[in-house]
């Protein structure tokens, strides 16, 4: 079956059955896209139940079409472990971010009609981006994905939408040709050295190149993948994008689309370019130290809600990428980790926080206080939701901090134990969330306009706050799917634990 096919297509009929249906409500518009999107998640779980981790193949459910033979182009889609979860992980948040954000497409200039084929369009594109298997296709992908994010950002958002839009795509299109500079020279090496050029990955790993030409390659794909991630300093479009989108393209922005700057460290910067990762190592440790800790600071000083949430996302993904190059089996398996963990607790966040906004009116933590009071179930689902971003044993992004500090502790302790303040000034920057917005006594606002959860809201979040309760207690079955695919890197760099890895992520 060809799992990966039907996950592309899916989301593109149903964006075209929705465009095509002229005279459909507004009511039926969203109805179809919920099921494209549910239709497209069952696919993705019964792909996730079929694979097997065990394979001594580097890609399953691979399947390769010819596009542009004479460059050495093919349709090829093909996942591993981690491509796999991050895969799952998209298919499980459309859906919620449909039914969560039900109602948050109307009253902006676009439609509803335009915000369902946005969003279904953006979810094909992610499963194009992470199963691409030739580079080009990849590439490709990397580069129209931007499309209609811009136009969810820029249509959907608040009064500084656009100026938000155009920032996100503008630094973005800036790595996308830093990337097609390397894409160009990968090529031309791969031609040199094989007689016929090729952007299949797997061959590309097999080049020998230059350690001087690696250099220079590595820099496109890697600034690219840093500006998407997004890793500081390359990360100042975060803030102004996700604090003007919608609560629901913010969680599809930052817990699913992002992943693509990481993914991309993993699957092309350190297979394809091993000498050169190992040389830049020590700046991308100095970088995402200095994220960890200057997310953090600058989310504690916030007075908006989705910007405070968006910098706590910078200091994630320092962690993320500390892990990456750490080059260490627990340090990568808990970045990959990391990155779904993530993935789930900033969606419940911002979520939880789109239905705060929706009843107050406001985005702005001064406006709330009390909310515990009248709204306890809402409150206590905000509370899990921020106590999975601090990493509370227990949920599941625990784990994954665990892991990349344990990993990177093993190969350079000094900037490991930098990176456990950045544990210090999460639980300060969520608690005093928490508590401006949760305790105390409810303002008259507050009290009038801030009602209790609805049903519709109970069914939307309640997935994903199982999700990170269950995998906060039972990380293994994720990390047996990760656990190959992070060795087979760890092989092609030609790297080695500096003491043995039999801990908790074998």
């Amino acid at each position: 079956m060809n799992y990966l096919s039907i996950l592309v297509a899916l989301p593109v009929v149903g964006a075209l059955i929705v465009g095509g249906l002229r005279s459909a409500t507004d009511k039926l518009i969203k109805q179809i896209g919920l099921g494209t999107a549910l239709a497209s998640a069952l696919v993705a779980l019964s792909m996730a139940l079929q694979f097997d981790p065990n394979s001594s193949s580097t890609l399953q459910f691979v399947e390769k079409y010819d596009w542009i033979p004479a460059f050495g182009v093919s349709f090829s889609l093909g996942v591993d472990g981690i491509a796999l979860v991050l895969i799952v992980l998209a298919a499980i948040l459309v859906p919620v971010v449909m039914l969560a954000g039900w109602n948050e497409a109307e009253g902006h200039r676009g439609s509803v009609r335009q915000y369902v084929v946005l969003t279904l369009l953006t979810y094909s594109m992610m499963i194009d981006v992470f199963a691409a298997t030739d580079v080009f296709l990849f590439y490709v992908f990397f580069e129209a994905i931007l499309i209609p994010m811009y136009f969810l950002i820029g249509r959907f958002g608040g009064q500084r939408a656009t100026y938000a839009a155009v920032k996100f795509l503008l630094y973005s299109l800036v790595g996308g040709l830093l990337m097609l500079a390397s894409l160009v020279g990968l090529w031309v090496v791969s031609r040199e050295q094989l007689g016929a050029g090729t952007f299949d990955w797997e061959t590309l790993t097999t080049l020998n190149i230059d350690g001087g030409v690696q250099n220079w390659l590595f820099l496109g794909f890697f600034i690219a993948f840093a500006i998407k991630a997004p890793l500081f300093p390359f990360h100042t479009w975060l803030p102004d994008a996700a604090g003007e989108a919608t609560p629901g393209n913010a969680t599809l922005l930052v817990g699913v689309l992002d992943k693509i700057g990481t993914f991309g460290m993993l699957r092309y910067c350190l297979p394809l370019f091993p000498l050169a990762s190992a040389y830049f190592t020590p700046v991308v440790i100095v970088l995402s130290l200095v994220g960890i800790i200057y997310g953090a600071l600058l989310a504690i000083g916030q007075s908006d809600l989705k910007r405070l949430i968006a910098y706590t996302s910078v200091s994630h993904f320092g962690f993320i990428a500390l892990g990456i190059f750490a080059f260490t089996t627990q340090g990568q398996s808990g970045a990959t980790l990391y990155m779904v963990n993530h993935g789930f607790s900033t969606a419940a966040l911002f979520l939880v926080a789109g239905y705060l906004m929706s009843r107050r009116g406001s985005r702005f933590i001064e406006d709330f206080g009390g909310v515990a009071k009248v709204a306890p179930v809402l409150a206590g689902t905000f509370f899990l939701a921020g106590l999975s971003s601090l990493a509370l044993p227990g949920m599941s992004s625990f784990i994954s901090e665990f892991l990349v500090l344990q990993g990177t502790f093993t190969r350079y302790p000094v900037p490991a134990i930098i990176a456990t303040t950045g544990i210090v000034l999460a639980a300060l920057y969520i608690l005093l969330m928490i508590q401006r917005t949760m305790t105390g006594e409810p303002t008259a606002e507050v009290a009038e306009k801030v009602g209790e959860i609805t049903f519709r809201e109970k069914i939307a979040i309640a997935p994903v706050i199982a999700i990170i309760i269950v995998t906060g207690f039972l990380p293994q079955p994720l990390l047996n799917i990760i656990n190959p695919a992070v060795d087979r890197v760890m092989t092609a760099v030609t790297a080695t634990d500096p003491v043995a890895s039999e801990g908790v992520s074998k």
